[in-house]
């Protein structure tokens, strides 16, 4: 039988068939610690409250991402490759807990710090095809999705480094050229099964959830057929220690994201997001060499402030770096953040990923967060949309990635 142990795209993970925990880093988990004091101590000085709590949530993101493993990028090439469906079942059930949660707090409107809470509906048109298209490719070759090119960094795989410099840049363009796609391309409005279709937010959360019994029943039945490998345990423990260090079950963190996911959004009156603030960073590093941001088309209207402002009082950016640090904490618990070599081939391979991927996420309206599962629990159609072109893209750099020598699972091959 042929043995796959597959290159954790989001982050490192233990050696095929090992159980065994690591020693904790104690002094990487000391220091992170005190920079993630730090840093919400001078949030909670310098901005408002919320963005202290959406620290917290970041931390608690990434925490949880690490400690899964839970991937989008993984998920979705092994079930176009092999017909593996179990992490993709993990979505369809953080999907189902969030629709559960968004329909009474989009409903009411409610949130904690004041203002209404509203989810991400976005059109649907050329902009959005395309755009999801290049990030189903994009992720396959950068080794990460957005949230997995965070928590990745934060488990210090070396790469991921790159992926997420050539992701800045990349949406940084596709923000320049947004209006050309959304303006001059045709287009739908934005469609909400709850709000658009007469449906309202229980008839839209009965459809979501049996369109999400569907596709996990679908799974089960590709790989009845197909009897693909399973993926194989991930070093734990027991008690109350696996909190702390240790796999956490797929499905207990897919509940958690999607928990988190409505918390965020009761702090900021938006669902989790991570690439506008990619568009952000590297607007402002434009304009300090002398590009004038200002005038594109971007940054007008209700975004022109954030381009002002302090990257601290931006919620997506502040969430973005408590995924990183939640991540690197987890990491050093489990005793795992260690950097790694790059080769030629797959520092190329993150060039053209995190530029797809960049450049995508903006023409989108988002990335695997924003617009598949924040934009699908906000009851989105363009939330769907998005999720069938990554898995299309997915298939085509399928046959790219061993150009740059990456594996693609074969049948019989055992997932780590």
């Amino acid at each position: 039988m042929g043995s796959y142990v597959q290159p954790i795209d989001e982050t490192k993970g233990p050696k095929k068939g090992s159980t065994d925990l690591n020693p904790p880093q104690t002094s990487l988990v000391a220091g992170g610690v005190m920079v993630a004091a730090v840093l919400g101590i001078y949030l909670l000085f310098t901005q408002e409250i919320s963005q202290t709590v959406l620290l917290v949530l970041g931390l608690l993101l990434g925490y949880t991402l690490f400690h899964a493993r839970f991937g989008f990028t993984s998920a979705f090439r092994r079930v176009m490759s092999v017909g593996n469906g179990q992490a993709l079942r993990a979505h369809m059930l953080m999907l189902a807990v969030a629709v559960t949660l968004f329909a009474p707090i989009l409903a009411t409107g409610y949130t904690f710090f004041g203002g209404e809470a509203a989810g991400y509906v976005s059109p649907v048109g050329v902009s959005l095809i395309v755009g999801a298209f290049m990030f189903g490719i994009g992720m396959q070759l950068g080794g990460g999705c957005a949230s997995g090119t965070l928590y990745a960094i934060g488990g210090g795989r070396s790469v991921m480094f790159i992926t997420l410099l050539f992701f800045i840049v990349g949406a940084t363009i596709g923000a320049a050229h947004l209006p050309f796609w959304t303006e001059e391309l045709p287009s739908f409005e934005p469609i909400s099964l709850a709000t658009s279709t007469g449906l309202g937010y229980f008839g839209a959360w009965a459809v979501s959830i049996a369109f999400f019994g569907f596709i996990a029943w679908i799974t089960l039945r590709i790989e009845k057929k197909k009897n693909p490998p399973r993926m194989a345990p991930l070093p734990s423990t027991k008690g109350w220690k696996r909190l702390l260090r240790g796999s956490w079950p797929m499905l207990a963190a897919a509940v958690a994201l999607a928990v988190l996911n409505a918390l965020t959004l009761m702090t900021r009156g938006n669902p989790w997001g991570i690439t506008s603030a990619f568009a952000l960073w590297g607007s402002k590093t434009a304009a300090v060499f002398g590009v004038d941001v200002a005038s594109w088309g971007y940054w007008s209207g209700a975004n022109a402030e954030a381009l002002q402002a302090s990257i601290f009082a931006d919620s997506t950016t502040v969430l973005n770096f408590g995924v990183i640090l939640g991540a690197f904490l987890a990491s050093a618990a489990g005793g795992l953040f260690r950097f790694n070599k790059i080769t030629g081939k797959n520092a190329a391979a993150s060039v053209i990923g995190g530029l797809l991927m960049g450049y995508g996420a903006r023409l989108a309206f988002g990335c695997n967060i924003g617009a598949y599962f924040g934009g699908i629990a906000s009851f989105s159609l363009h939330g769907y949309i998005w999720g069938i072109l990554a898995l299309a893209g997915t298939f085509l750099a399928l046959f790219l990635r061993p150009m740059f020598g990456l594996s693609v699972p074969k049948p019989k091959d055992t997932f780590c």
